[in-house]
């Protein structure tokens, strides 16, 4: 169960992953229980991981219906620095197929740098997408960003303010980067 739960590589990924990850290799009677069990008293996962938050279900955005025709994107600061002293990554999510591309930044990245790591991860592989769904950041509202967009064609879709949850897709990416990284970090403190 530690290969599949509490090693550093697995990054305590919950009772439902877990057991999906430990049915590949393994069975025995009444294993979704002893899964459950064991996740539910795993120390780590009560510090590192929030309550889950019931919330009322939200109008989703429309689903796009080919790959990277329309992504999402974000940021997650206030990680430790690297060894290039950056504290942050860019999240995109191409909203068809879920596939993810991160980058580490660093915390006072501007609308310039944001375009580049746009055209360098995105554009350069994927093309221009149709729409690309964003917050309310500096680094997305700011007018070298919208005035890119223009000149490429594209819409900038803004998420509502103070609603993260508009860009639902993103924020779970962010959410489980953030306890990837904590229960890895977590696992080297002890």
């Amino acid at each position: 169960m530690y290969e599949y739960h509490d090693a550093p590589t697995a990054g305590h990924p919950g009772r439902e992953k877990t057991y999906v990850l430990l049915t590949r290799d393994f069975y025995r009677n009444h294993q979704y229980k002893w899964v459950r069990k064991y996740v539910r008293a795993c120390e780590v996962c009560q510090c590192v991981k929030p309550a889950a938050i019931l919330q009322a279900p939200l109008q989703s955005l429309p689903t796009p219906s080919e790959s990277w025709q329309s992504i999402s994107m974000d940021f997650v600061f206030g990680l430790p620095p690297d060894s290039k002293r950056r504290t942050g990554v860019v999240v995109l999510v191409d909203r068809f197929s879920k596939m993810v591309h991160l980058d580490a930044v660093p915390a006072e990245v501007t609308a310039v740098q944001t375009a580049r790591l746009f055209v360098d991860m995105v554009f350069k592989y994927h093309g221009m997408p149709l729409d690309i769904v964003s917050d309310h950041g500096p680094r997305f509202t700011a007018r070298f960003w919208q005035e890119v967009c223009t000149l490429l064609g594209t819409q900038l879709s803004m998420s509502t303010a103070d609603h993260p949850q508009t860009d639902g897709q993103t924020e779970r990416v962010n959410r489980v980067l953030d306890d990837l990284l904590k229960s890895y970090a977590h696992s080297f403190q002890q």
